[in-house]
Order: C-alpha cells, then structure tokens, then sequence
C-alpha cells in the first residue's frame, strides 16, 4: 500500500531520534557544569594542548582559536587543533578534557592510527552516501515507486553508515589517550580525572547516537525496499 502523506517508515527512526536528542542535551549539560569547575593546576586548554603536543615530538600541528562554541575539532588536512574560545582560554576541568580530546586526534594522525585513516579514506564516500543515497531511497519510494531507485539509496548510504561507525573506534581512543594525558601528565588533579571523564563519555554518547540514527535510516530504506518488493 502507497501513503503519500503518511510514512510508516518514520516510526523506525523514533528511538534513535530520542537517543539522539538525550546525547545532546547530556553533552551540552555536562560540559557546561564542568565548564564551571576550575582545574587546580591552573593550565589553559591551549596550553595543556600545545604541551601534549610537544611531549610527544609533534612540531608541524598548530593550535587555533575557533570562533563558536562547541566546534572544537581536529583538521588532519592543515594539521590544526581547533578549540572553540571556552576550550581555547579556558582552566576548566572540561576545557582541559576537550582540548586533550581533540590533541588526541592530532597524535593519532601522526602515529597512524589505523581506524582514523580509514575514516579519512571512507570521508569522500560518507558525503557522498549522506547527501545523495538517503534523499534517491525516498524520493525512489514515494514518487517513483521504483525499486531500483530504493535499492541504489541503500546502497550509496551504506558508505554514510559505515563511517559512522568507523568513527566510534576513533573517538573512544582519542578520548582514552587525552585520560592518560591528563593523569600522567599531572595537568589535573587526581580528583579532577573523573569529571574530566565524564565530560567524555557525554560525548561520545552523541556519536553512539549518530550510529544508531544512520543504521535507522538504513532499516527504514530496507522496509521500503520490502514494501515495494510486496507490492
């Protein structure tokens, strides 16, 4: 059966929608209740980022200061860890986790991390398959009713779900490497780990979160392609 204004589909998504949105609003309120909680050793984010840096013989990553909050990140093409002004200036027990969180990308670059250069090689792929392979499935099923068109979406949005889920390897080992940071290079007090810990975990619920939206999207494509299948 066809519905042109209902899609039945849609309910698949629900849970990892709700998952999703509890990964936000965990990220954002554990941030910013340790964003208020001073690191005793008094280190900036950019300055406990440069020293990871430089204690590990990286001399060609730059660090930066980002412009919005929460857009901390590493770029493996210019080689630069960007930290958002909170993180960049700031002595807080979560700015010293995020800073040593991204600086951890930076240190998997150089060592050659194996899951990071896949999620660099699938990158093209991944933006391929986001933009393209869901939009072709549901445009396929609702205008064309074709199967082929369904089945192709699927496909193309196979290598969107497939670097998500490369990316939980990576983001669960940058943010292990910034913990051994932080302890062993005394940036924090041995209290202040666990905080720093959780601003972590928050996260890295949100890419967990990612996964489980894309791999519904991938199921609902699957019953559209079903569905069609019957007709």
């Amino acid at each position: 059966m066809f519905f042109p204004f209902f899609d039945p589909t849609f309910f698949i998504l629900i849970p990892a929608l709700l998952i999703s949105m509890y990964a936000q609003y965990k990220v954002k309120s554990t941030f910013n209740k340790y964003l208020n909680v001073a690191a005793s050793r008094g280190y900036t984010g950019a300055e406990v980022a440069r020293d990871i840096l430089q204690q590990k013989g990286i001399r060609n990553v730059t660090i930066e200061r980002a412009q919005e909050s929460l857009s901390d990140h590493y770029d493996p093409r210019s080689k630069t860890v960007r930290l958002s002004p909170e993180v960049y200036n700031g002595r807080s027990v979560a700015s010293l986790g995020v800073a040593a969180h991204e600086t951890g990308h930076a240190v998997q670059h150089a060592v050659e991390y194996l899951p990071l250069n896949i999620r660099h090689t699938l990158l093209p792929v991944a933006n391929f398959g986001s933009k393209l392979g869901l939009p072709l499935g549901i445009f396929g099923f609702f205008f064309f009713r074709s199967e082929f068109m369904v089945h192709l979406g699927l496909i193309i949005f196979a290598g969107a779900v497939l670097f998500q889920i490369v990316t939980l390897p990576v983001e669960f080992n940058a943010s292990a490497r910034a913990i051994d940071f932080l302890r062993n290079g005394d940036y924090l007090a041995r209290d202040e780990v666990k905080p720093a810990k959780k601003v972590l975990n928050a996260a890295a619920l949100t890419y967990v979160a990612a996964v489980l939206v894309s791999i519904g999207h991938m199921l609902r494509l699957l019953m559209m392609a079903s569905m069609l299948d019957d007709d």
